[in-house]
C-alpha cells in the first residue's frame, strides 16, 4: 500500500470535508463545533499555509491542514491539524502526514511545529507525536471539553523543526 501525500486539489473537498467532519462529529480530538460546508470547508482549506490529503490507490484517506500558531514575533511557530478516515486508521497514514507536514513546515521556513490540544486520551496521537520526537509540554487539566459534556486534560506538544 503506498500513500502519495500532495497539496489538495478541488475535487479532492467532498472527501477532505466529510473525513474532517467526521472527526468533528466525533467530539474527541478536534476543538472546533461546526461542521464544513462545501462552501465553507473551500474557504478554510485554501487558506492554510498547505492543505495536503493522503492518497491510497487513488481515494482521498486523509489529509493535514498546516498555518501559523502565532503572529510577529512568534510567527516562526506553526501548527497542524491532521484527520484520517475512520476505516483506515491504524495504516500509518497519520505518520506519513505528519512527517510530510514537518517538511513542508520547514520548507515554508518555519523553526518549530507545536500542537495546541492534545486530547490526553488520544493515545495513538500521543504515541505518534512522541515516536516522532515531539516533547510534551506539560498538562492542562480539563481543557478539553468532550462531546458527551466531560472535561478532559489536553497535553502541548512542540518539534524543533
Amino acid at each position: 500500500m503506498g500513500i502519495l501525500i500532495r497539496q489538495y486539489a478541488e475535487e479532492d473537498l467532498g472527501d477532505m470535508i466529510a473525513i474532517w467532519n467526521d472527526v468533528v462529529e466525533e467530539g474527541i480530538a478536534f476543538p472546533q463545533e461546526e461542521i464544513l460546508s462545501l462552501s465553507s470547508g473551500r474557504g478554510f482549506f485554501s487558506s492554510q499555509t498547505r492543505s495536503a490529503v493522503a492518497v491510497i490507490d487513488g481515494s482521498i484517506a486523509g489529509l493535514y491542514i498546516l498555518h501559523p500558531n502565532n503572529v510577529g514575533r512568534c510567527g516562526h511557530i506553526c501548527n497542524c491539524s491532521f484527520a484520517v478516515r475512520g476505516t483506515l486508521r491504524g495504516l500509518h497514514i497519520g505518520e506519513a502526514l505528519v512527517l510530510d507536514a514537518m517538511e513542508s513546515a520547514r520548507r515554508e521556513g518555519f523553526r518549530i511545529m507545536q500542537f495546541n490540544a492534545v486530547v490526553r486520551t488520544n493515545a495513538h496521537a500521543r504515541h505518534l507525536y512522541e515516536r516522532l520526537g515531539f516533547t510534551p509540554l506539560g498538562v492542562i487539566p480539563g481543557g478539553f471539553r468532550m462531546k458527551d459534556g466531560r472535561y478532559e486534560d489536553i497535553v502541548p506538544y512542540y518539534s524543533i523543526l
